[in-house]
């Protein structure tokens, strides 16, 4: 059994005066219409029934209370005009100010942040020239929730100094959403096996794929739809059905694209598809270096509907541009997946958590396909006996894979506990510590979700390990530990191998 020394004293981290605290008047457009073709015409032709002065007065009265509070403001309006531009008679004889104004009326401000600015990850990214040696710069995602508790992701970026103190760059007060566009393409074997994982593989959608090339456009699918929708030989409500499934597949899957001048703390990634229109939810970043010496950034987030939630992949190089795209098969489910950061033994490896109390462990060959699963642990100690998770991908040292954990326990009180993996066999646990190393103290007991401290990614720099946390749910802070130290505990604590016995599924490697 694994060593764990109760006598050791305790090892806690350290806490940094860093406060992030959420903004409220950081705010994004939305497009906002009301229910119903005849209430958008009714407003519409309001509209058109002012005199040219007024028109241009409440114009002008709109661009300088709200212009200063987004970029390209003249650029989002016309844009929401061209949304309803099917509703107004004579559209093309509008001029552009009655044009704006239409548009002002079917825009909507969302603060992304008012409610919380939570469970953060960090990443590091390439230095810049004239960054000075030994420093380490970052990108740092967050969960962002506004009204309706609508969760998205948005971005900070900074530097790590050779002294390990962290310094963020200045914040902008615009946030931008990104242009969007539907998968540029469609592998037509992954489609297929998943739409037979959801259930919606029928001789309708057979007939719909069989058509269609082996890498499809998402036009190539409207273009296939538009011809199956005049096929008889299908009864209606099983053909609606099949098509909705469809759509509502490759619309989960997508690219957005942040124009290069916006810095990044102007991003925000906010849902798009149906699949997560009610949230974006806690998105693990990591830094993953593939075979050839390639780096991209990776991201496992929860999309969520309301109902049901979904699994997701983001794919960045720049942090400009993102792929969006559902994992598959059956063991991608449940919340909390966390890939680790470089395949082991030609397979990539992830940290999940299917039943909402234990840690898994899973293997595959294909990054969008997750199968097989082993249960890596149950809760063990006081502090988690509720449930467990990770606490964002694994960090690779020369001992081993470091794992930040989440534990739940008393009062639904979380903390923050540290494990060691086998590097070449994660599913062998090392070491663990005993007490976790971060609980909320008084002041983030209060928030949004009392009793919570929660992080979802760290690194390590000049021998520290920094880990960006979330408190109540609310705000961020940032705290320490120092590795020699964690190991020197970690490794003291170490016996045999724990061998594992429980599995999901065998024949895992």
């Amino acid at each position: 059994m694994m060593e764990i020394s109760s006598t050791a004293p305790m090892l806690k981290a350290r806490r940094k005066s860093i406060v992030i605290n959420p903004r409220i008047g950081r705010v994004i457009t939305r497009l906002y219409l009301p229910a119903g073709e005849e209430r958008i015409r009714k407003l519409i032709n309001r509209v058109l029934s002012l005199d040219e002065d007024q028109a241009v007065a409440i114009l002008e009265t709109v661009l300088r209370e709200f212009s200063h509070r987004h970029r390209y403001f003249r650029e989002t309006l016309e844009h929401n005009f061209e949304r309803v531009a099917d509703y107004v008679p004579d559209a093309n004889s509008l001029s552009e100010e009655r044009r704006l104004l239409i548009g002002t009326y079917f825009t909507a401000e969302y603060s992304v942040e008012a409610a919380a600015l939570f469970n953060p990850s960090i990443v590091q990214i390439p230095n810049q020239e004239a960054d000075p040696e030994g420093c380490c710069r970052f990108v740092m995602s967050f969960r962002a929730t506004g009204e309706g508790h609508i969760s998205s992701i948005e971005f900070r970026s900074g530097i790590i100094d050779k002294n390990n103190d962290i310094y963020f760059d200045p914040l902008s007060d615009y946030v931008r959403t990104p242009q969007i566009h539907p998968d540029a393409s469609y592998d037509r074997h992954l489609f297929r096996l998943k739409l037979q994982e959801m259930g919606a593989s029928n001789a309708v959608t057979h007939q719909l794929l069989n058509k269609l090339p082996d890498n499809f456009t998402f036009n190539d699918l409207q273009g296939m739809i538009t011809k199956l929708q005049n096929n008889s030989q299908f009864p209606p409500q099983e053909k609606t059905d099949a098509i909705n499934m469809a759509l509502w597949l490759a619309k989960s899957n997508y690219e957005i694209l942040f124009r290069p001048d916006h810095q990044i703390s102007e991003r925000v990634i906010f849902p798009v598809s149906e699949s997560e229109s009610k949230g974006i939810e806690d998105a693990r970043f990591v830094r993953f270096v593939d075979d050839d010496g390639s780096v991209i950034y990776y991201a496992t987030y929860t999309a969520y509907n309301g109902e049901t939630i979904l699994p997701q992949l983001i794919e960045t190089g720049d942090f400009l541009s993102f792929k969006i795209s559902t994992l598959n098969g059956k063991q991608a489910q449940g919340k909390g997946m966390a890939l680790f950061p470089r395949k082991i033994r030609g397979k990539y490896v992830m940290l999940s958590r299917q039943d909402g109390e234990n840690n898994a462990i899973m293997f595959s060959d294909n990054l969008h396909f997750w199968q097989q699963a082993t249960m890596l642990q149950e809760p063990e100690f006081p502090y988690e006996f509720m449930q467990m998770g990770n606490g964002g991908s694994p960090i690779e040292t020369p001992e081993g894979w470091l794992v930040v954990t989440h534990g739940v326990g008393p009062l639904r009180t979380y903390s923050l506990g540290i494990e060691l993996l086998d590097l070449e066999d994660p599913t062998q646990i090392i070491s663990r510590i005993e007490e976790p190393v971060l609980v909320p103290n008084a002041h983030e007991r209060e928030g949004y979700v009392p009793n919570v401290v929660y992080t979802c990614g760290a690194l390590i720099h000049q021998d520290e390990l920094i880990i960006p946390y979330a408190s109540g749910d609310q705000r961020c802070g940032i705290a320490t530990l120092q590795v020699p130290q964690l190991m020197a505990r970690l490794t003291g604590n170490s016996g045999d191998t724990v061998p594992m016995t429980v599995r999901y599924s065998d024949d895992t490697f």
